[in-house]
């Protein structure tokens, strides 16, 4: 098999009925001075549509894309125009409540905090976040943020503290050393237990390998069940374009949950109620 290409979908499993993480693009776009990649190709919005269709996935959920900033343009003008699309934004705490409040009408939900590999990460409980944190709560907007567990016990009581919505990103990254059992991943399921927070089943790729992204995956399933689990793709696999595929991205959940019910929920019920309604 050629590398970079994924076999064919298992026969049986169903498309995902919602993707809630991606990612769109052009190159022209102001990089920040700190992005840690640089694309090599554009991610546009029909591009997307055209894979989400392609694999018979049905709606999508943008998520902000660090490298570039708070230039939240390109994907505010998406969701205004697509319906069956949802975004994130990256925001400051300058951020006016107009501002966020035309942003929700465009078709945003929530913000982003992507704080893997971030030295400096912004203090959440003073008074410049507590403020924009309420306006997310006031919105009944979320917050999903990405980072390696060890360093999330501290965001999410802040969070949590802030009584706004919490997603994390990207199976929780457990400590690959200390597994399940670091204080990090443990902090995710009790936040799970009380009641406002999710994780997303998604870039399996970034794992140490597929065993290990599965592990996790089922991991998850075990103790946070499909009411608190939602599938994303995140293409078009930053940093991995030429080897990751968007039909592996189906087959991989399709490895980590195999009831097809299971998937159902997670990939469908869930992300739809969150998301939609």
């Amino acid at each position: 098999m050629t590398a970079g290409m994924s076999a064919p979908m298992a026969v049986g499993v169903e498309a995902p009925l919602v993707d809630v993480h991606a990612h769109v693009y052009t190159r022209d776009m102001p990089l920040k001075g700190t992005a840690w990649h640089a694309p090599t190709a554009d991610a546009t919005i029909e591009r997307y549509l055209a894979t989400l269709d392609a694999h018979g996935v049905v709606f999508g959920v943008l998520a902000a894309a660090s490298i570039y900033g708070d230039y939240n343009d390109y994907q505010v003008e998406a969701v205004r125009r697509h319906k069956r699309l949802r975004a994130t934004i990256i925001a400051h705490p300058g951020m006016d409540r107009r501002t966020l409040e035309q942003m929700k009408t465009d078709g945003v939900v929530g913000i982003r905090l992507q704080w893997r590999n971030v030295a400096d990460v912004p203090d959440l409980t003073s008074p410049e976040w507590r403020l924009l944190l309420r306006r997310v709560a006031d919105l009944d907007w979320h917050v999903h943020i990405h980072d390696d567990a060890p360093r999330l016990p501290a965001p999410l009581a802040a969070l949590r503290q802030a009584g706004v919505k919490i997603v994390v990103d990207h199976l929780g990254r457990p400590d690959p050393a200390k597994g399940f059992d670091c204080e990090g991943f443990q902090s995710i399921l009790r936040s799970v237990e009380q009641g406002r927070t999710w994780v997303k089943l998604s870039a399996g790729f970034r794992q140490p390998s597929p065993d290990r992204a599965r592990e996790c995956a089922r991991e998850l399933l075990r103790h946070v069940g499909t009411d608190r689990l939602m599938w994303g793709s995140d293409w078009p696999f930053a940093a991995f374009e030429s080897t990751m595929t968007y039909q592996r991205a189906i087959d991989d959940l399709a490895d980590w949950v195999p009831d097809a019910a299971s998937r159902r929920r997670i990939a469908g019920e869930t992300a739809l109620r969150f998301y939609f309604t």
